[in-house]
């Protein structure tokens, strides 16, 4: 192996860390003021938070695989096998072993050296899920290798030990420091444009500029992501980004706990009452696009979204009423469905019934539904991800979010 080869070696860790923390400042530093001020502190801290903490990587010892194959070893340095010419390497067929440690974390860690490190560190290949450990052998004592591999497995344990400990001291100060950084930055703009203020001569208007001290929650616009044309001259169907169709399934769950907190406000609410009060809430965060209406109820479909007058998203809001009027909501909203990707949504409202009952229902249901392709993961108490077939169309998917919501009765 060469230098390149070298584990913990590249970088000083305490170096990289410093330059991590101050690339955190800068990026805080260079927000144009009134975004700065017009941005929710909250979800400024979470964006830097999220995106500054760092990761240190882990290994997962019990899924370590071992891959072999033959290979040319050079024997020329052997000092128990008589070779004329040492200055020339000396080949023979050997047997190349790997040793696959599956890890998750940041990869470019491996490269840094914590405070505590050896003057022999371990040497390895680092892929994006693995740590490599490559050893070569002329004879099978599998022992020996064995030992070589737990020896250089433990020295990689203690470095990233030591790794870890110095993260974990930089993840917990790291909010503390981004809220008195944000803090300071708010604290210059304000005085700054009270400073010109105090000039007495009106401030030049820019025409991107954003107004300051507006209501905070900015308005967001829809960013179609066109798929790859699937035949040739055909014209590319918008499809709704995967980071918008989650965002509006958040509002729509988000308005589900103002229900809870005034629930007699929504006691006597039908279906379309329930519709008109997240359409409400959509409209305040979305702008329209193409046809200048985004979201719209034409008595057919509940919410929806249009893009070149071709709809991206359809959401259908129903009651739980039992199997059969699910199923009939599932057959309503493919019915909707007819471009590639769609993402869509059953938004379900369960009222005095038992919430646990229902919830137990929803896969087996869909899952038996004649248009259903595969569940995926979906981290929600109360929801659920599916991918369903077009009804005229096999090869065309879906996906279809089914969010279960106990509202007031």
């Amino acid at each position: 192996m060469s230098r390149d080869d070298y584990l913990f070696i590249e970088y000083d860790l305490r170096r990289v860390i410093e330059s991590h923390e101050k690339a955190m400042n800068d990026e805080i530093d260079g927000i144009e003021g009134n975004r700065l001020l017009n941005t929710k502190f909250d979800e400024l801290v979470t964006y830097f938070k999220d995106k500054y903490l760092l990761q240190a990587p882990k290994l997962f010892e019990d899924k370590i695989s071992v891959d072999q194959n033959e290979a040319k070893i050079d024997v020329s340095r052997d000092p128990n096998r008589f070779i004329f010419d040492r200055d020339e390497p000396f080949y023979i067929t050997g047997t190349k072993i790997d040793f696959y440690i599956p890890y998750e974390g940041d990869k470019d860690l491996f490269k840094c050296q914590p405070s505590t490190y050896s003057l022999n560190p371990p040497k390895g290949t680092v892929t994006e899920t693995d740590v490599i450990l490559t050893y070569h052998t002329t004879d099978h004592n599998g022992d020996s290798i064995k030992g070589e591999f737990q020896r250089t497995f433990d020295q990689i344990k203690s470095y990233l030990k030591n790794i870890e400990s110095s993260c974990v001291e930089f993840n917990n100060q790291v909010e503390d420091k981004i809220r008195a950084r944000i803090n300071s930055r708010q604290e210059k703009v304000k005085n700054d444009q009270g400073m010109v203020a105090s000039l007495g001569f009106p401030m030049r208007k820019r025409d991107d500029a954003l107004q300051t001290f507006v209501v905070p929650d900015i308005k967001r616009k829809i960013t179609p992501r066109m798929p790859e044309p699937t035949m040739p001259a055909a014209e590319p169907e918008p499809i709704l980004d995967i980071t918008e169709y989650e965002h509006i399934l958040e509002i729509v769950t988000s308005m589900v706990t103002v229900m809870e907190r005034s629930p007699r406000a929504f006691v006597d609410m039908g279906e379309e009452d329930l519709r008109t009060h997240f359409l409400v809430q959509l409209n305040g965060q979305y702008e329209g696009q193409a046809t200048g209406e985004t979201f719209n109820s034409n008595g057919k479909t509940d919410i929806l979204i249009r893009v070149n007058n071709k709809n991206i998203f359809i959401a259908e809001c129903k009651f739980w009423k039992g199997e059969e009027y699910f199923k009939s909501a599932i057959d309503q909203l493919l019915g909707y469905t007819s471009w590639r990707d769609t993402k869509t949504a059953i938004l379900l409202f369960n009222r005095n019934k038992d919430t646990s009952a229902v919830l137990s229902q929803i896969s087996k249901i869909v899952e038996a539904h004649p248009n259903y392709a595969r569940r995926e993961e979906y981290a929600s108490e109360t929801g659920f991800r599916f991918v369903m077939r077009h009804n005229n169309d096999r090869e065309r998917e879906a996906t279809l979010t089914v969010l279960v919501f106990d509202i007031p009765a």
